[in-house]
């Protein structure tokens, strides 16, 4: 069975986005001056093969403690999506 892992990795409240700080001036120069704050993150999208939901979850969760996501600046969470048959 066919797993879709949909993680997402964002900085930590209170550690400083510089990329965020510059997407948030960039946007209120162009106009929208109703943006108060931009927090930039990444998005991973991981095909994961597993016939049970709670052992693939449990090997998502270890992915992200062990390489994409730093634990010291970063906080993350994740969804898994079985992929349909055919």
């Amino acid at each position: 069975m066919m797993w879709e892992a949909c993680v997402q990795v964002m900085l930590k409240p209170g550690v400083l986005d510089p990329q965020g700080e510059t997407v948030g001036k960039a946007l209120r120069t162009l106009g929208y001056d109703e943006v108060q704050t931009v927090r930039v993150g990444k998005v991973l999208k991981i095909k994961v093969e597993g016939a049970d939901q709670a052992a693939v979850a449990a090997r998502v969760e270890e992915m992200c403690r062990r390489l994409l996501a730093n634990p010291v600046i970063e906080q993350y969470s994740f969804q898994l999506v079985k992929e349909s048959e055919g």
